[in-house]
């Protein structure tokens, strides 16, 4: 049983990135991304999830900087965004993110979409990168199963993890099952659907019966099927209740019948329609 927001993820390379952690997607930059990380942090939370496109990097920068939490009991991770495709702009834009956060090194870069076949070459400069110890794993988002294997056939380095948007509705069971495989950890973005899955009436029944609310059975069943989860929020009783999720456990009958609410329905785009 999963029983602490301490919990680790050991990743192919052997880095540990915590299975339960923070995304900043849409956390204005200033005072509330500051007070959102720091409260965070207070609350045992020690993954944070933020990209160049957020616009917030500064911020999280300037709350790990404020928070008593030493840098190395952190998880940073930060993402390479579609202009700054290629190899030499790939390093510039990871010298601006790591200016911008304030930080010597960052745990995780993740190549944010793959778009058309620029990534390739990105790729080559996050292998530098890893080489040269500026990140401690390197990865990718929103790669299907064909991204992932053009990326196989010319890389040194294969991605320590795919972050893909990921909920009851998107269960993403193919694509799951192929990481497994290829020993690619799987990371979910909008883990609650951006709030769509919250009225099923499944989950609530199943939220009642542990006394708990439909987001913390939703982020359970995340950490049962071994999935790294970053629920984004910037109320400090929600950032609460979302890691409030260590002190039971969902039975197979419940994750099976949650399991059968897959639609496979995006909140967000489509991979292959995000071409650049």
């Amino acid at each position: 049983m999963i029983k602490s927001i301490e919990n680790k993820v050991k990743l192919h390379n052997g880095v540990g990135i915590p299975q339960f952690g923070l995304g900043v997607y849409k956390v204005d930059e200033g005072k509330t991304i500051v007070e959102t990380v720091k409260t965070s942090i207070d609350l045992g939370y020690r993954s944070i999830d933020t990209a160049a496109f957020y616009a917030n990097e500064e911020g999280v920068g300037q709350a790990i900087k404020e928070s008593a939490i030493s840098r190395e009991e952190l998880f940073i991770t930060t993402k390479l965004w579609n202009d700054d495709h290629g190899y030499d702009a790939t390093l510039h834009a990871f010298e601006t993110s790591l200016k911008k956060l304030n930080l010597d090194y960052l745990d995780l870069y993740l190549i944010h979409w793959p778009g058309k076949d620029k990534y390739l070459d990105s790729w080559k400069a996050f292998e530098r990168l890893y080489n040269e110890g500026l990140v401690k794993a390197i990865g990718v988002s929103n790669f299907h199963e064909h991204h992932l294997e053009r990326l196989a056939a010319s890389a040194n380095e294969k991605p320590t993890i795919n972050q893909v948007e990921l909920h009851p509705r998107l269960a993403q069971e193919k694509l799951r099952e192929y990481c497994k495989v290829k020993d690619i950890k799987v990371e979910a973005w909008s883990p609650l659907a951006r709030g769509r899955v919250l009225n099923e009436p499944t989950i609530n029944y199943v939220a009642k019966k542990h006394g708990k609310s439909p987001a913390q059975i939703v982020l359970r069943w995340h950490l049962q099927h071994d999935i790294i989860v970053i629920p984004k929020s910037v109320s400090p009783a929600r950032l609460k209740e979302n890691a409030d999720i260590f002190d039971f456990q969902l039975s197979m009958e419940e994750m099976n019948q949650i399991d059968q609410l897959n639609m496979n329905e995006r909140t967000g785009k489509d991979p292959d329609e995000v071409i650049f």
